[in-house]
């Protein structure tokens, strides 16, 4: 398939330090944020990548209170393990959440990846970036992978620099251009690009667009014009805001707040608290010894001063039910994303560790 794979810097998932204003995830964190009143109903796609976190939910919700159509949200995850058999770091439940939450609503849903996940990315020694892996009409087709050899041989280390932080880049962000750049449907008519960064989150996501063009846009191209832009529509929501508008929908929260996570990333995430790292190793402690080895084998830590085996070890487990890691640990959601009697998670309201 001849995909066009021009006038596009970013497609196959290099960091690159070019632009300074760019926040800890890529956007542009310079200026104050705009007050632009934003139509979403004036886009012909609406295209959410979705996490499967609280902010990510309200998101849709958002844009379900709005009245946009059901049949122009695309709801898209990005698998940060790939398909090849990694799962070194995520929720094992987070794809069918995924799944099962635009079921619940009757939304179309999309994933892509980085081939091999973060994992193989961690482990490239003289080698090319892995190929990314889009949907179109269908299938998972295979873009880029022939691009300069390079040398990682250790984990994204926490840091706002995405030089240095590079799992954002590699299977979120740059998967996820990859897809709008080379799947032909973005370029007929006006896309908008949906995230959930707030910026009660941290003080340089404070300083992020609320709307702006979205890195792959390209509407003023001589060649190949794409229409796309980027709206943060949950920029200025508190936790209590989040929590509020997904109460009114009775949305059944991912299971590791259940559990007390107060965010939803990765299971592993570089950002984690001791006690995320104690009770993750409470639950999946093979998957906390994989990680503990690949420092020692890379001689490079994760946190900038503590071992991950250190974090487990200064760390309280949080008090988790037997169901909930059940299914938090299971690769099926079976539970109804609507639930009757709603309540908080545990995690509401609690650790929110995170870039910063």
């Amino acid at each position: 398939m001849g995909y066009e794979q021009q006038e596009f810097l970013f497609y196959e998932g290099e960091e690159t330090d070019r632009d300074t204003s760019l926040g800890p995830d890529g956007e542009d964190a310079g200026g104050e944020a705009e007050q632009e009143t934003v139509d979403p109903l004036s886009y012909d796609r609406v295209l959410v990548f979705f996490s499967g976190g609280k902010d990510s939910v309200a998101c849709v919700l958002r844009l379900l209170d709005l009245g946009v159509p059901r049949d122009r949200i695309e709801v898209h995850h990005h698998l940060i393990d790939g398909r090849e058999g990694s799962d070194l770091m995520d929720w094992p439940v987070t794809e069918a959440y995924c799944r099962a939450f635009a079921n619940a609503f009757g939304l179309a849903y999309t994933i892509s990846w980085k081939q091999g996940g973060m994992e193989r990315e961690m482990l490239r020694d003289n080698q090319p970036t892995a190929p990314t892996l889009i949907p179109v009409d269908g299938e998972m087709v295979q873009i880029g992978g022939d691009g300069p050899l390079g040398t990682r041989r250790k984990f994204p280390q926490t840091s706002a620099s995405l030089t240095t932080r590079w799992c954002s880049s590699y299977v979120k962000i740059s998967v996820g251009a990859a897809y709008i750049v080379n799947h032909p449907k973005f370029l007929v008519g006006r896309t908008l690009v949906v995230t959930g960064e707030r910026a009660e989150e941290s003080s340089a996501r404070a300083k992020y667009k609320r709307f702006e063009p979205h890195r792959s846009d390209n509407r003023n191209g001589a060649r190949v014009k794409r229409f796309v832009d980027h709206w943060r529509p949950v920029h200025l929501y508190s936790e209590k805001d989040v929590w509020t508008l997904i109460e009114k929908y009775r949305v059944a929260a991912h299971p590791a707040y259940w559990l007390g996570w107060g965010r939803t990333s990765c299971m592993l995430c570089i950002f984690g608290s001791c006690h995320q790292w104690a009770s993750a190793n409470a639950i999946a402690p093979e998957k906390v010894r994989k990680v503990a080895n690949y420092e020692r084998e890379f001689k490079v830590t994760i946190h900038r001063k503590l071992s991950v085996d250190e974090q487990v070890a200064r760390g309280v487990p949080y008090k988790m039910d037997p169901l909930h890691v059940a299914r938090a640990m299971s690769t099926e959601y079976t539970e109804s994303i609507i639930m009757d009697d709603w309540a908080l998670p545990a995690g509401a309201y609690g650790e929110s560790c995170g870039p910063t």
